[in-house]
């Protein structure tokens, strides 16, 4: 790995990584992807989310901004498409294309290999049923979420925030695995700390594996290390603005206890959306429990551990949030929650707590969790530090493909315009 020199180094496997390692493998370029995480062999429990997860073992809380949010992120191969709620939403669709990103050919690509449905009756929970009925009532609409899931094989486990058991979601590493059957090669267990450049130009990576530091050679390098570590990457490179305006699609968690024997605990997560208040007020709905009561603990305190799981009804507040936050060079993190963003969870956990009352849940067992961030994203932002290319603006071909570049907050699930933006990029990297 010392010696050789690729075409193409990208960083990170991730819904971006993945996406183009397969796209560029597949017209017999040459790769190297570089994944700090893992190859998972065993997920889905609590005891692997707590191996997979960015976690503080010390208390077994998540990482937390110095403002003290909970930023949830995963290390393995496939990242957190393969611990996420398995939901594919276009978004950002207007907005990237005023940047002239036309991504509807690429949507329609990836719909189709992901297999995107709305989520089956089938699958949903008597509670969710009746939060259908509860949401007609007060004059809202939940709609079934779009998933990449194979119904024929969900077990309605709720634990998809560990990983899926049953492998009944797409993951990138369905895309990982194509292209490692097409030459790639992925190297794990291996961390991207700086571009390599020369005379201005980028000549590859430094990297830390279980060998040591080794350098990776190549004239094109793509990082697709997630919001949090791809602005680290590239302000140790020299691009010092990196890493401003971060966003987290920040959430709340609202729980009651149902009076009527109703429970969200065995169903997928999010099966449902209401969408009625993203335009104007930043915010969407959607049924959610932690499926664990120490990841109540966490959200909560101590009254999340007296939660129930047999009376557990839950909603997600998920708002679009200002770009306030920073990641910081030695990886540290600032992320409050800002006046506006305080608005946007107040209005939306008010209405879930009129959603769970009709529902059933007694008044007074109402808890709403702290705030919580699962989608970094912003801090390497398409017209700040990259084109409408993807590519450096300070430093040619050098180019990022993840969440950091999205120029807003979506407050909608990222990973399908993700890899609409890889698919696009790799389309333009593999004709060179």
């Amino acid at each position: 790995m010392k010696d050789k020199k690729y075409e193409f180094v990208i960083v990170g496997s991730g819904a971006g990584g993945a996406t183009l390692a397969k796209g560029l493998a597949m017209k017999g370029r040459d790769v190297i992807v570089v994944e700090k995480g893992q190859y998972e062999k065993k997920i889905g429990t609590f005891q692997d989310y707590l191996r997979i997860y960015d976690v503080n073992r010390s208390n077994l809380d998540m990482r937390n901004s110095i403002e003290g949010v909970m930023l949830f992120r995963a290390f393995m191969a496939g990242g957190t498409t393969v611990v996420c709620c398995g939901n594919a939403m276009r978004c950002l669709e207007d907005e990237l294309g005023s940047l002239n990103i036309k991504l509807e050919k690429e949507f329609a690509e990836a719909e189709e290999e992901m297999r995107i449905a709305s989520m089956p009756e089938h699958l949903l929970s008597e509670a969710s049923k009746k939060t259908i009925w509860a949401s007609e009532a007060l004059g809202l609409i939940f709609k079934p979420m779009p998933k990449f899931l194979d119904a024929s094989q969900c077990s309605n486990c709720g634990q998809c925030i560990a990983g899926c058991q049953k492998y009944a979601r797409w993951t990138a590493r369905d895309y990982l695995d194509q292209a490692g059957e097409h030459g790639a090669n992925i190297v794990y267990n291996t961390t991207a700390q700086q571009v390599i450049l020369q005379n201005g130009k980028v000549k590859g990576i430094i990297a830390l594996g279980p060998q040591g530091q080794t350098k990776i050679y190549s004239d094109t390098v793509i990082l697709a290390a997630g919001g949090f570590a791809t602005p680290i990457i590239l302000q140790r490179s020299g691009i010092k603005n990196a890493g401003t305006g971060l966003f987290v699609d920040l959430f709340v968690n609202t729980y009651g206890l149902s009076n009527n024997g109703l429970s969200q605990i065995n169903e997928p997560p999010m099966a449902l959306f209401n969408d009625d208040f993203h335009k104007d007020e930043g915010f969407i709905l959607s049924p959610f429990v932690n499926p664990w009561k120490i990841g109540r603990f966490a959200e909560l305190g101590t009254k999340g551990l007296s939660l129930p799981s047999n009376r557990l009804l839950g909603m997600m507040t998920k708002i679009a949030d200002e770009s306030s936050g920073r990641v910081f060079e030695d990886g540290k993190v600032s992320k409050a929650v800002t006046i506006k963003d305080r608005e946007m969870l107040r209005k939306g956990s008010s209405i879930a707590k009129e959603i769970l009352v009709k529902m059933g849940a007694s008044e007074n067992s109402i808890l709403v969790s702290k705030p919580q961030g699962a989608h970094p994203g912003g801090t390497a932002a398409i017209g700040i530090i990259v084109d409408n290319q993807l590519q450096s603006k300070e430093i040619d071909n050098l180019f990022v493909c993840d969440a950091s570049v999205l120029p807003i907050a979506p407050g909608l699930p990222p990973i399908l315009t993700i890899v609409a933006l890889a698919k696009r990029l790799s389309k333009t990297l593999g004709g060179r």
